[in-house]
């Protein structure tokens, strides 16, 4: 697990920017410890891309303060440089650089580097690295562009939707070995819009939508906030009356569907209870029980009243 009360190496108060009559960021605040991995968790166009931009000095901020890693990335961009690391959403190279061309070419930007055969070996890009760039995989293309966000040893490594277009199978390579950044207390700022993305990578998670963040929090923080409840899905031998499962303590809705009964509760424990108990005051048997959690999903849903992918 990475730190969580390291120093803030990405301090981010009161950020704006425009595009025309377009706000795209309207104001977000939030810092990132050193050594833990933090997602910015939103749709497209929600204003993750230019947030990043900005910490990277890729693009000015219309208002509001960003330091990261103590610099001002509007007017220290070069020194900022060698002190982060990042992939961009489509990295793109030429077509007839080797893989271990491009990881050298990159390397010679910086006062301090990683050697490009450790990285070829840490990626699994060695088998590749006489390979030019257009015959890489989606895969191979990704694991190149995250060994070249690491070639200089950064402090902040900056990760914009890491998977975004790539397949089940790769995308949960490209997990592995975000999670080995994670386990080394490597300091990462994600942006995803895959909610399972943020809840198996991120220490914490900021959910941004339409340029604001609407929650934060680690994702078990989130989940216990929201208001869904859990959800139980119950069927028993002999049929009960909806109101009398409605009127159980801790649960809050019933609906009944083809024989089975669905409660929304809170907390778990009493409305199990209670449901036992009146099995056993009316001799039934439960046959099946299936207790469901809220996730980051219904967090989103519940916040912004529609689905991350609206």
């Amino acid at each position: 697990m990475s730190a969580t009360n390291g120093s803030a190496i990405v301090q981010v108060s009161g950020l704006r920017k425009h595009y025309g009559d377009v706000e795209a960021i309207r104001g977000i605040s939030f810092e990132i410890r050193e050594g833990e991995v933090f997602g910015l968790l939103g749709p497209n166009g929600a204003g993750k891309t230019s947030t990043i931009e900005i910490l990277e000095g890729l693009r000015q901020p219309d208002a509001g303060t960003v330091r990261v890693c103590g610099l001002e990335p509007a007017r220290e961009s070069q020194q900022l440089k060698q002190r982060i690391g990042a992939q961009l959403q489509n990295t793109v190279l030429p077509d007839k650089i080797t893989v271990e061309e491009a990881l050298g070419l990159f390397a010679s930007f910086y006062e301090r580097t990683v050697a490009v055969g450790q990285l070829m070996e840490r990626f699994g890009l060695t088998e590749k690295r006489r390979a030019y760039y257009e015959t890489l995989s989606g895969g191979q293309k990704q694991r190149l562009a995250l060994a070249l966000a690491l070639v200089n040893m950064p402090d902040l490594v900056l990760l914009d939707e890491p998977t975004a277009g790539l397949d089940a199978m790769v995308r949960r390579d490209i997990y592995a070995l975000i999670e080995q950044l994670r386990a080394e207390h490597r300091t990462v700022l994600l942006t995803t819009h895959y909610i399972e993305e943020a809840e198996r990578l991120c220490d914490r998670v900021a959910i941004v939508d339409h340029g604001q963040i609407v929650a934060l929090g680690t994702p078990r923080e989130l989940v216990q906030k929201s208001g869904e409840g859990a959800r139980i899905e119950v069927r028993v031998e002999r049929a009960i009356s909806s109101d009398r499962m409605r009127g159980l303590e801790a649960v809050l809705e019933c609906a009944e569907r083809d024989g089975a009964y669905f409660l929304r509760v809170d907390p778990v424990a009493k409305a199990v209870v209670a449901l036992v108990r009146l099995l056993e005051a009316e001799g039934n048997t439960l046959v099946d029980l299936h207790i469901t959690r809220p996730s980051l999903e219904d967090v989103f849903v519940e916040m912004t009243g529609r689905s991350i992918d609206d």
